[in-house]
């Protein structure tokens, strides 16, 4: 059978069985799922550790992958609107052998992101707390007890559908924008206040080129600004797909790039560069700029949370979707694709998932201190997220004929940077931007992790391959 001919034949079965899912999505609910999700909170920390020349690094990871990113997902996403999203691409373009790859990878960096998202809602809740509750708070115990809390919720609200689950992320969106908001102005809170403020937080001066400056570009880049295809592995539940996942990704591009540079603005006024909290960085400055007990810093914390909570339940859902589609096409047992009768969602999927999530970040907790246990989970989920946009960027390169037409050529030149800049930050992630007690074992333990899955995941298409598959059903 042609290249076009097969191509068109699994679009036709892929869309055959979305039909039994809802359509409960639409643009303005993707618009603050693409700005919850982005907008990692984090990574305003890690690119104040460059100090005030930090906004070199973010115009050229904006100009070098986020909007090469956008055009890739776009152009994509408009020829193939699929439930699975990069999974469809990738198993269309380079085959069902790639497909399941890209999925496994996307899937286990999931797990390993939510693990360590029980660590970002944990340190965030803990300034809440407060110090009287300090004794506790910085236990591995209550570490676990939040985590298992917050993936209990998430899987809660998969279960009850996206119809429901939305609604969180809507929240956290608008969280997400309501908190980024008092953080750009903490800086004048503390001027008003009287407390010190660094005065030249933003410059365009290049940052003097090493290994950590270019680990931190390449966190600032791939790290940040990676995302926006999330979104695409509920295409099938989503109302007029590569019309609505278009707006979404052109509406919500601008206003990320802002929200990063003034919030790193903000850090790099207020915390001493030393003493930056890579987990909880914006908690930190909210506290320096509005006081240690102020009700605004408090206030916006809590809102923080709100957006984490909205954001592990976009990440679960999406994570429980990929072993369903990998169903549909035998290449996982077909207990995975039984949905509920209501809510129409994968069941099994999901609490399998919730199963791992806990696992892993027990696992992860084991033999570390938090701020290396999040730094280990987050560079190895990283790791496993970039190999998966190496593969995207490489579609409009490398496949064009079996996705069904030629990208122009600026398309080609931004996938093509896109993949150079993901290809950095793949091999430079191994390495900490924290001190360690021990960075050749930490180095280990990412490697490991990072080639222990895909030897997995390549027994698990060769074993399946093999049997013959089981078809979903």
């Amino acid at each position: 059978m042609p290249d076009a001919a097969k191509t068109a034949a699994s679009i036709s079965a892929v869309e055959a069985r979305s039909r039994e899912l809802r359509r409960d999505v639409g643009v303005g609910a993707l618009v603050l799922t693409q700005i919850m999700y982005v907008v990692g909170t984090g990574w305003v920390g890690t690119a104040a550790k460059l100090g005030p020349s930090h906004v070199t690094f973010w115009l050229l990871a904006i100009a070098l992958f986020f909007l090469p990113q956008a055009a890739a997902v776009i152009w994509l996403n408009g020829r193939m609107p699929l439930e699975g999203g990069l999974y469809q691409w990738a198993k269309l373009g380079f085959g069902e052998r790639a497909g399941f790859l890209t999925a496994w990878n996307l899937w286990v960096y999931t797990l390993l992101i939510l693990s360590a998202f029980g660590l970002i809602v944990a340190s965030n809740l803990a300034y809440v707390l407060g110090p009287r509750a300090a004794a506790f708070t910085r236990t591995n115990a209550y570490d676990a007890l939040v985590t298992v809390c917050v993936i209990g919720s998430a899987a809660a609200l998969a279960g009850a559908g996206l119809r429901v689950g939305k609604w969180a992320q809507i929240v956290g969106g608008l969280a997400q924008l309501a908190a980024f908001a008092t953080v750009i102005a903490a800086p004048l809170a503390a001027r008003a206040r009287g407390a010190p403020v660094d005065g030249t937080s933003a410059t365009f001066a290049l940052p003097a080129l090493s290994l950590l400056s270019l680990n931190i570009f390449g966190k600032m880049s791939m790290g940040a600004f990676s995302g926006l295809e999330y979104v695409a592995i509920m295409a099938g539940e989503t109302r007029d797909a590569a019309r609505a996942i278009t707006r979404s990704v052109l509406i919500a591009t601008p206003v990320i790039g802002v929200l990063f540079i003034a919030g790193t603005a903000s850090v790099v006024a207020l915390v001493p560069r030393a003493g930056i909290d890579l987990i909880a960085p914006v908690p930190q400055t909210l506290a320096a700029g509005f006081g240690a007990s102020g009700a605004v810093a408090l206030g916006v914390t809590s809102l923080l949370i709100l957006r984490h909570l909205g954001n592990v339940n976009f990440i679960f859902a999406g994570n429980v979707r990929l072993p369903m589609v990998t169903g549909w096409d035998g290449r996982l047992p077909a207990w995975f694709t039984r949905l509920t009768p209501r809510s129409r969602t994968p069941r099994n999927a999901i609490a399998f998932v919730a199963v791992a999530i806990v696992a892993f970040s027990l696992l992860g907790l084991t033999g570390a201190g938090q701020q290396e246990a999040f730094q280990l989970l987050d560079n190895a989920g990283g790791t496993l997220y970039g190999l998966t946009y190496l593969v995207m960027f490489a579609l409009p390169l490398l496949a064009p004929r079996r996705l069904g037409a030629p990208p122009p050529w600026w398309l080609r030149a931004a996938a093509a940077s896109g993949f150079a800049v993901t290809a950095l930050y793949c091999t430079l992630n191994v390495f900490p931007i924290i001190d360690v007690p021990n960075a050749a074992a930490y180095a280990a333990k990412i490697i490991g992790v990072i080639v222990l899955t895909n030897l997995v995941g390549i027994a698990l298409y060769v074993a399946a391959a093999r049997g013959g598959g089981r078809r979903g059903g």
